[in-house]
């Protein structure tokens, strides 16, 4: 007398959708980490000299983001990031954003991330939350859409404002200035907080935290989901799987005629 299992099918029966579908967290980690990692690249290729790979990666992102230099980090410089005046020192006078964006630094400066600040605060906040949201999986739920333009509010709301000034041109807007964020202050900071991009600064600041939470926000709607899917789908897998097995044994082994 034989025995027969329910257990889902075996692994090498399954199809390549079905197995990136069993792990699904370890592929967005690796794909999607590949990705937003990328950019971090671009500076050391320079630095070692691969200067033909290193500005392909410029060139790729390019497509994806501003990469302002006055709004990027550089390694392997005198400093983390510059200002205006001291890019337009370096580079050219000039407050042309096409013109500035093509500025990746030099060997005295570093050579900038080809990710700006903002797209370095999202994408990897969303990556570092999707790694600590898997040991907590169990415990968080998903967040509520109201949560979750919440948490998008501030980094559309920067954005916009930024986008706005910049009308202005580059280095003039309201944003680079922030003359109105001194007087509901009463001038409390020092100078170079009001004014600049420079890490430390309101605006550095803004990117960075209001990146931050659009990254929590959409970690915590998503990943519960298409992890309570993923529960789902393998309950019917293995349900199907037993249906078939309960109609095989309802057969008759031997039938006549």
């Amino acid at each position: 007398m034989s025995l027969v299992t329910t257990n889902p099918l075996p692994k090498s029966k399954r199809s390549i959708f079905q197995q990136i579908g069993e792990h699904w967290l370890e592929t967005f980690l690796i794909v999607y980490g590949a990705w937003v990692f990328t950019p971090f690249l671009a500076p050391v290729f320079l630095h070692i000299g691969w200067i033909g790979i290193g500005k392909s990666i410029y060139f790729i992102y390019s497509f994806f983001c501003h990469q302002l230099p006055e709004r990027s980090f550089f390694l392997f410089g005198q400093k983390a990031m510059y200002s205006l005046s001291e890019i337009q020192a370096a580079w050219q006078d000039t407050i042309n954003p096409m013109i500035l964006r093509q500025f990746i630094g030099n060997e005295t400066m570093g050579w900038k991330v080809a990710w700006s600040d903002r797209m370095i605060s999202f994408y990897t906040s969303v990556w570092f939350f999707a790694l600590i949201w898997y040991p907590l999986r169990r415990k968080v739920k998903p967040l509520p859409w109201w949560g979750v333009l919440l948490l998008l509010f501030p980094i559309a709301l920067d954005g916009i404002t930024h986008a706005i000034s910049d009308f202005a041109g580059i280095g003039q807007g309201f944003r680079d200035t922030n003359t109105w964020l001194a007087v509901l202050t009463n001038n409390a900071f020092p100078a170079n907080f009001y004014s600049g991009d420079a890490v430390g600064s309101f605006n550095s600041l803004m990117r960075l935290l209001t990146g931050i939470l659009a990254g929590v926000g959409i970690v915590w709607l998503a990943f519960p989901y298409v992890s309570q899917t993923q529960v789902y789908n393998q309950q019917l897998d293995e349900l199907s799987y037993a249906k078939v097995i309960e109609q095989i044994k309802g057969q008759d082994p031997h039938p006549s005629g």
